[in-house]
This record gives structure tokens, sequence and C-alpha cells, in this order.
């Protein structure tokens, strides 16, 4: 990014990568402490996950004013533009991240009411796999690293393959013992929840293409077999 003659300007493009950066981080947290709930059936921290979400609510609110204030006041073209309309694109996509995490930790408050089912560790699996392709986006993000995010964009069909390999799991179990289908029936929800997650990583990576390179993404984005569940 090239600096300008008006400083502040410059300072104003910093900030709200910073914003951008605090709200990712937030996100990631999350989704870090609603996975720590599920694995060892922590309520009370699955309850400050659910709370936790309006943070992450203001931050995504905080960037909608602030990009609304740039574009009134410095009118931005090429670059800059990209880079503000990039901004509110990917503080949408990290609110909806931290919702999913929000809800994973709200299905694990009513999964701890309930015997323990095996197919926890299986879920836990893939969350880990989306874990390691949001950490990648956001450092992408950060170092403005195309082939990384291109990597991220990359993993989606993985994602999508582990989830649908999951879902036929999860049947399977239910069929054999019935009693678990409760159980179960919330780890599926949960299972989509983290596999939107890794499509919200995808879709920061496809923003932060056409950010740093001016176009889009070439090429339909890999996908698996998914079997939707909501």
């Amino acid at each position: 990014m090239s600096d300008h003659t008006v400083k502040s300007y410059d300072e104003e493009l910093a900030h709200l990568t910073n914003i951008i950066a605090r709200m990712g981080g937030m996100a990631e947290a999350q989704f870090a402490a609603a996975l720590q709930a599920l694995s060892k059936r922590d309520s009370d921290l699955a309850a400050r996950v659910v709370a936790g979400d309006t943070r992450v609510d203001e931050l995504e609110h905080e960037v909608q004013q602030f990009t609304v204030r740039l574009l009134a006041l410095r009118q931005p073209v090429a670059s800059d533009l990209r880079h503000i309309v990039a901004a509110l694109k990917i503080s949408s996509e990290l609110e909806r991240v931290a919702d999913y995490a929000a809800n994973v930790a709200k299905r694990s408050l009513v999964l701890n009411q309930l015997p323990p089912v095996k197919p926890v560790s299986a879920v836990l699996h893939l969350a880990h796999i989306v874990q390691e392709i949001l950490k990648d986006i956001l450092d992408a993000y950060i170092e403005r690293d195309v082939e990384k995010a291109v990597r991220v964009w990359n993993r989606d069909e993985e994602v999508d393959d582990m989830y649908t390999g999951l879902f036929r799991e999860l049947i399977t179990y239910m069929m054999e013992d019935p009693r678990t289908i409760t159980a179960c029936t919330h780890l599926m929800f949960m299972a989509k929840n983290i596999e939107r997650i890794g499509d919200h990583a995808t879709n920061i990576a496809e923003t932060l293409h056409f950010l740093v390179v001016g176009t889009p993404l070439k090429g339909e984005r890999p996908k698996g077999n998914t079997m939707d569940t909501e």
C-alpha cells in the first residue's frame, strides 16, 4: 500500500486493518473456547462464549461506521477502495464466524446434560482442521499473502469431504444405538456450524485475493459432497 500525501489517510487505513485484526482474533478465540467447552463439557465456558458474541458484533458495527466515513470523506479509488470494501466484507464474514462459534457453545450447554457420546471426537477433529484454516486466512490478511489465501481456498473441499464423512458416521451411530439420537442430532448441527466457519474462511480468501491482486480467484470454488442439515 503506497503512502498518501495526507498522512492521516494512511493512519485511517491502518486503523481499519487493525480493527479487522482485532475482530479476527476475537472470533478465533471464541471458536477455540467453544471447542474447549465441547471437549471438556464445560458449561461455564460455553456460557461465556455465548455472552461474548456481542463484542464481535460491536466491532463489526465499528467497521461499518468507519468505512462509511472513509467513503464519504476520502472518496477512495483503486487499491484504497478495495481495501475499504474488503474490510467491510471481511468484518461481516468474521461476525458470522463468531455467531457459529456461539451456536456450537449453545448446543454444548444442552449436550452437557446428556450422557457422553463417542462421535464428539470426530466433530473436534473436523473443528481443528477448520481452526487451522481460519488462523491461516487471518494471518494471510495481515500479511497480504495471496499464496496463503489460495491455499486456504483450496482446502474447502477437504473440509466438505470430512463433514460428509462425519455426517454419515453420526447417522450410523444413531441407527446402532437410538438412545444417542438426541446427542448426535446436536452434534450434526455443531458439525454444520463448523463447516460453515470453513466456508466463511474461504470467502475471506476470495476477498483477500481481490484486495491484493484486483481480480477474482479464477475457476469454481473446490467443493466436496456436502449434506445440508439445516
